[in-house]
């Protein structure tokens, strides 16, 4: 049996199983690929540009023994892609800004009480027309059980350790990617031309 997937859903998830150690070659994290923790597409509602709780879904998050990297990707089939600039979103920005701060003030003794969490932090929760995701939601829950493995996984969640990742995926024969992206993320290109067959990548084979 083969599965096959199609576009940068699949690059991601290739990227997950097979370049790892890219990730953590770029930050020389020290973390064995087998000590680490990924979530593929985890969601918290979609898009997240309205004025609610919700504010979007990274393409993945993955947990080393001394980071987290919160991921986004793209591939140069894209149509904002120019050879040279890969501009992001506002609210792509903003979600990796919220989820943030969410690890830098959950802790363990909020576990199982996320509404106590809600009434020591809404007060300083730092984003206009966005509120913490209420007690009982299924956002509160989905957040707390990530936030609970990405804790059990990786104690040091300073914000020096949380770093904002940019994979693009190119083909060699056709691109390069982008010379430029936001500041405060990390580019790092993935050559993906020898692991496809017209866009298509093989995520499982026996």
């Amino acid at each position: 049996m083969q599965i096959f997937g199609y576009g940068e859903d699949a690059l991601t998830l290739w990227a997950l199983k097979q370049n790892i150690s890219k990730i953590l070659g770029e930050f020389q994290d020290t973390t064995t690929v087998s000590d680490c923790i990924a979530f593929y597409r985890p969601s918290f509602g979609r898009h997240g540009k309205d004025g609610s709780a919700i504010f979007g879904e990274f393409d993945a998050i993955l947990a080393s023994k001394q980071n987290i990297y919160l991921i986004e990707s793209k591939w140069d089939n894209h149509t904002n892609f120019s050879n040279e600039e890969f501009p992001l979103e506002t609210h792509q920005i903003l979600r990796h800004q919220i989820f943030k701060w969410y690890l830098t003030h959950w802790n363990e003794k909020y576990s199982g009480d996320w509404q106590t969490f809600v009434n020591e932090n809404q007060e300083r929760f730092p984003f206009l027309k966005k509120s913490i995701a209420p007690s009982g939601s299924l956002l509160a829950r989905n957040l707390e059980c990530i936030l609970k493995k990405i804790r059990e996984h990786c104690s040091v969640t300073s914000e020096r350790n949380i770093k904002n990742v940019f994979l693009f995926f190119y083909n060699s024969g056709k691109s390069n990617p982008p010379t430029k992206i936001a500041n405060d993320f990390t580019l790092i290109p993935v050559e993906y031309s020898g692991e496809t067959n017209d866009n298509f990548v093989t995520l499982f084979s026996e």
